[in-house]
């Protein structure tokens, strides 16, 4: 789907991570599901709306809409079922039994053990990132 407006944009992100969201819930990972929503559709949403917001953009700035709608829509189906494919070929009916992977206790151990450090980057690089829009906002002001 394409919209004209880039708040609107954002807003079907919100939409579009939420299904993500969904997608986790159905795979038995209700802890990764939260943390889905919580995380990518509380917190990176309101940040593209506030990046959007320090632009000083009008309200009537429109994204380009290109005309490739029928050719994102194939491919969008080819891809689906391209997917679907692998899926079926790759697992057909078993059922996967045993731990649970999605629970709180096995990705708080992975989180703790393993990847610690790229956590700890990862939240230094979003510091940097804020602190520089924060900064570009701040000298355009003074134009």
């Amino acid at each position: 789907m394409t919209c004209r407006q880039l708040v609107h944009a954002a807003l079907w992100l919100v939409v579009t991570l939420g299904a993500v969201a969904g997608c986790f819930v159905l795979m038995t990972a209700e802890f990764v599901a939260w943390v889905q929503v919580l995380v990518y559709v509380g917190s990176v949403v309101v940040l593209v709306i506030f990046a959007l917001m320090l632009t000083r953009q009008g309200a009537g700035t429109t994204a380009e809409v290109t005309g490739n709608r029928w050719i994102a829509a194939v491919l969008g189906l080819v891809a689906a079922v391209g997917l679907g494919a692998t899926m079926i070929a790759g697992f057909g009916g078993q059922r996967i039994e045993g731990r649970r992977i999605g629970t709180a206790a096995s990705i708080g151990e992975a989180l703790f053990t393993d990847w610690v450090l790229p956590f700890e980057i990862l939240s230094g690089v979003l510091l940097a990132a804020l602190v520089g829009a924060i900064v570009i906002a701040r000298s355009g002001s003074n134009r």
